[in-house]
């Protein structure tokens, strides 16, 4: 008995330093200012997908004239992408449809890109897609900027 008591409090405070430390890192990650929720589908086929597939909820950071990309269910300190402004443009945007809302925060707002070559789609709300695109088109003279 003592030992089945002492296996699940050693569970629970295992789940609460999981959640601490999912906590802690993201507010590490957001303690530099220029934070927004940002979900991230990468590597797109040609054909639009609204089947709700690929989305990856996070929380995207700027940094200079980059844009880290963390996932949000993740312990790892370091951005899993990384986007330099140079390299990315933007093809198109749109509403949520079918399945998407689910899988996306509401009222997202979805911008397909490239970067470098790579299709993707970013999924922000618009007040994150107005900062977002402002920072685009921030670019330093001489950077060229494509924004549709």
């Amino acid at each position: 008995m003592t030992l089945a008591l002492l296996v699940c409090g050693l569970v629970v405070a295992l789940v609460l330093v999981g959640l601490f430390v999912f906590g802690l890192r993201r507010r590490l990650i957001q303690r530099s200012g220029g934070t927004f929720d940002c979900s991230l589908r990468w590597g797109l086929p040609e054909t639009p997908d609204t089947s709700g597939k690929g989305w990856v909820y996070g929380v995207a950071r700027y940094n200079g004239d980059r844009i880290e990309w963390f996932r949000v269910f993740s312990y790892a300190p370091r951005p899993r992408r990384v986007l330099e402004r140079s390299a990315i443009d933007v093809v198109s945007r749109r509403l949520t449809e079918g399945e998407e809302e689910l899988a996306l925060l509401s009222d997202a707002i979805i911008l397909g890109c490239t970067h470098r070559g790579t299709r993707l789609e970013l999924a922000m709300s618009e007040d994150a897609l107005t900062g977002f695109l402002a920072w685009l088109e921030a670019a330093p003279p001489g950077q060229r900027v494509n924004v549709a």
